[in-house]
């Protein structure tokens, strides 16, 4: 049996992981949740590992939990809901915190369709980016009866607002990446021939940059969300005091003084 996650390590430090259940498009199972959950807290402790990618393999992203062959082994006696329950608190909600808190900066290279649970798990990452084609549907509700989880009960409503986010849980329609971009769900959409090519492009462009200052503009960002302007001017104030004060910082500024580009790969972090 292949693996559910499939990996590789390139020599300039881009991390890609492939969600390897083609057959299925990559729905959700205990073995693929597992695996990523524990390879997301591997690489942070990997310094070879500069940025990580995450696509799937076939012609979708994620369809979401697979319902039919989840793989979990749920207490006896237990109710669907508890034994969903437990496995979000075991997996799923794990997953979503470890991907959103890697010391690495995350893409999510959204290839085909992103269904369920595989939008939550698409949103995750720091920087969203599809494929022309690809799509993003919201089903929970016109199909099970349920809310939103893996996250996309939060992520959507504070990417592009309540309106839009009630339009996508209670008609689970179609969103094709081109009105994911102009909604802003996603940061942007790229021709599905060229696809992978230009994640590669953008892997290689956050792999050659200062990673942990690069990580720091996506961890402000997100504390904006819940902040007060008076608070995130004092979170500012406290993070530049120790940004500072690092290499990365000093690099940049004698590579700007010298007109060359940094060398951020050769510092000792």
């Amino acid at each position: 049996m292949a693996e559910a996650i499939q990996t590789e390590l390139s020599e300039s430090g881009v991390f890609l992981i492939s969600l390897n259940r083609p057959e299925v498009l990559n729905s959700m199972n205990k073995d693929l949740i597992m695996g990523l959950l524990e390879t997301m807290k591997k690489i942070n402790d990997d310094p070879k590992v500069r940025v990580v990618v995450i696509t799937g393999k076939g012609r979708g992203f994620c369809a979401g939990a697979d319902l039919a062959n989840g793989g979990w082994t749920n207490e006896k006696n237990s109710s669907p809901g508890q034994a969903a329950a437990r496995n979000m608190e075991i997996g799923f909600n794990p997953l979503v915190r470890a991907i959103t808190s890697s010391n690495k900066p995350v893409i999510t290279a959204i290839n085909g369709v992103a269904a369920g649970g595989g939008v939550g798990l698409a949103l995750s990452g720091d920087l969203v980016v599809a494929a022309e084609s690809a799509k993003f549907k919201l089903v929970f509700g016109p199909q099970l009866g349920i809310i939103s989880d893996v996250g996309s009960s939060w992520f959507v409503p504070h990417l592009i607002g309540r309106a839009r986010a009630n339009g996508m849980g209670l008609l689970g329609e179609d969103i094709m990446a081109k009105k994911a971009k102009e909604w802003g769900l996603i940061w942007d959409y790229f021709p599905d021939e060229k696809f992978m090519d230009t994640v590669s492009g953008l892997a290689q462009r956050i792999a050659d940059g200062p990673i942990e200052g690069l990580k720091a503009v996506v961890k402000a960002h997100d504390h904006a969300l819940s902040s007060t302007l008076d608070k995130q001017l004092d979170y500012e104030r406290d993070t530049q005091e120790i940004f500072l004060d690092r290499e990365e910082f000093r690099e940049g500024v004698k590579a700007f003084i010298e007109k060359r580009k940094p060398d951020f790969k050769s510092l000792k972090t």
